[in-house]
């Protein structure tokens, strides 16, 4: 589970968000490309390459995109607290 006390400094503000990739618990991003690669409208990268939201989704079918993302992810380094 993403941890929420170490979220990337580029999230906007919002219930989803991306870890930090230096995550103390171990969960932080690995810059693999996954979220940002299937749902560019909601997930870019930064300089290094690691996630973070830019825009929060709105509707079923948006949070259901963001959803898959947190699912796939291979650390589980994608959350929602809302």
């Amino acid at each position: 589970m993403a941890n929420k006390e170490e979220k990337h400094k580029e999230n906007i503000p919002g219930p989803w968000f991306c870890t930090d990739p230096d995550d103390s618990e171990g969960e932080g991003c690995i810059a693999c490309g996954l979220c940002y690669g299937s749902a560019p409208e909601f997930f870019q990268e930064d300089d290094d390459g690691n996630a973070f939201i830019f825009r929060q989704p709105e509707g079923d079918d948006e949070i259901a995109l963001c959803q898959e993302q947190l699912e796939d992810c291979p650390v589980s380094s994608i959350g929602s607290d809302g």
